[in-house]
């Protein structure tokens, strides 16, 4: 009699193994962390892709979830800022008990947090950064769904050499983002046996860029290329201008397109911003008119290039977790995700592998024109 007891407490203890849920997934819900510049300088960047993230996870759950499962988004401010980022995913990841992570905003806050997801075994999607350091060397746990500043900064030098402009400067945020930027306009300039022809900095979280425009404007630049945040990228070009600079703007995606159209206001016009996702304002593309359609439902009627690309992030992520099935568990995910080659999701397209998660090679140029909209 008592063998067989113990051999039933065993079976109900097996069982009950067996079942456990995976961390931040129970029945009806999957709980999603994202850490990102809420407030501060940088703020306009993670409030917009959480809007973007959020416009998709609330049409997935009022179509029922996913696998019968609803998605719930947890974000922590980290203010542009690498300590507070370390505190904020801890904070998600420990006290919040989410299932992964999506839709953080930067590279030195991304580079900051990166070994403490990595050794939580926690899979983040959609790093709002295209620093190499975060996709080499490869990560199990990192899935990127943008292009990398090498693809952007390329695309930049390429058009403007085409163009016969090889006198570019370069103006960077002085951290791990500035010098990824630099390090992009450094390779695409020496593929063409160019040089710069000057490069400044500027304090991340800051506007002082007096000392930049005193190193740049004597070298007179036919082209200066920006590797900032919109605040400091604006006030750079709105001061040259005032000192007569006459030459041409170029900036990588980061900056934040409709804030730094926002915060140049008429200095704006024929300002170039390099893109990572499709145009948001025409839809021309089944996944742009998706986004607008999605976007307007969640109450939101203003369309950027930002919550375009958190649309973007969260429909990658569900993806995933469709693929992974009923079992849900980080794994899963990661093994889902990895089956996603040559995933069209209307115009835009996901190729991972289990040895690449780079994602997207999508670049594009856009241009401010009158009164701060868009042309391409």
């Amino acid at each position: 009699m008592r063998l067989a007891q113990l051999l039933l407490m065993t079976l109900v203890l097996l069982a009950g193994a067996g079942s456990r849920a995976e961390t931040g997934v129970s029945d009806k819900e999957i709980i999603v962390g994202q850490f990102a510049a809420m407030s501060g300088p940088a703020a306009q960047l993670g409030q917009r892709l959480n809007v973007g993230i959020q416009a998709y996870f609330k049409s997935v759950n009022e179509q029922g979830g996913v696998n019968g499962r609803t998605l719930r988004l947890l974000t922590r401010d980290d203010g542009y800022e690498p300590d507070k980022a370390v505190a904020a995913v801890k904070g998600l990841i420990e006290q919040d008990q989410v299932f992964a992570l999506v839709g953080s905003v930067g590279t030195p806050t991304g580079l900051a947090a990166l070994p403490v997801f990595t050794a939580a075994k926690v899979p983040m999607v959609g790093m709002f950064t295209g620093a190499q350091g975060l996709r080499e060397p490869f990560n199990r746990y990192v899935f990127h769904v943008r292009s990398s500043y090498f693809d952007e900064t390329e695309r930049i030098v390429q058009h403007l050499t085409t163009l016969g402009v090889k006198k570019i400067a370069v103006f960077y945020q002085n951290d791990a983002y500035g010098k990824a930027g630099l390090e992009g306009m450094m390779r695409a300039l020496t593929k063409r046996q160019l040089k710069p022809a000057g490069t400044a900095t500027v304090e991340r979280n800051t506007v002082d860029v007096a000392a930049a425009l005193n190193t740049l404007l004597p070298a007179q630049p036919e082209a200066v290329v920006q590797i900032g945040a919109y605040k400091a990228c604006a006030e750079f070009i709105k001061q040259a201008r005032a000192r007569g600079y006459g030459g041409q703007f170029f900036n990588v995606s980061f900056v934040g397109s409709k804030a730094l159209a926002d915060e140049l206001g008429p200095a704006g016009m024929g300002v170039v911003i390099s893109q990572v996702v499709p145009f948001p304002y025409i839809p021309s593309s089944p996944v742009v008119r998706e986004y607008q359609q999605r976007m307007k439902e969640s109450g939101q009627t203003e369309f950027d290039f930002s919550s375009m690309e958190g649309f973007l992030i969260g429909k990658v992520f569900v993806e995933g977790v469709r693929r992974a099935g009923k079992n849900l568990t980080r794994d899963a995910l990661i093994t889902a995700l990895e089956s996603m080659k040559d995933v069209n999701l209307g115009g835009f397209e996901i190729n991972y592998s289990p040895r690449d998660h780079s994602g997207s090679k999508y670049t594009d140029l856009t241009i401010i024109g009158r009164d701060g909209r868009f042309v391409r």
